[in-house]
């Protein structure tokens, strides 16, 4: 599973969800995350961003949840230095 890391930290991963097939983009921190987008489902820690395999990568919505996440795990790393 290709796993994404941002200051020896697990940021995010790509994964492809077993009932529907389709790809998506799990957020490690995503109960921190506000973006509409991302759906927690029976997860307390993680968010799911769904990716629509059938039509065009939705470019701007990815950019704005990994702006986020980027956002906080810099905060974080921050207040620990």
């Amino acid at each position: 599973m290709p796993c994404f890391c941002y200051g020896k930290k697990i940021f995010c991963y790509l994964w492809i969800d077993k009932k529907t097939t389709w790809p998506y983009i799990l957020m490690v921190e995503g109960n921190k995350l506000t973006h509409p987008a991302l759906e927690a489902g029976d997860r307390k820690r993680m968010k799911v961003l769904n990716v629509n395999p059938t039509t065009d990568l939705p470019i701007e919505i990815i950019n704005a949840v990994l702006n986020e996440s980027l956002e906080f795990y810099k905060k974080s790393i921050q207040i620990l230095s």
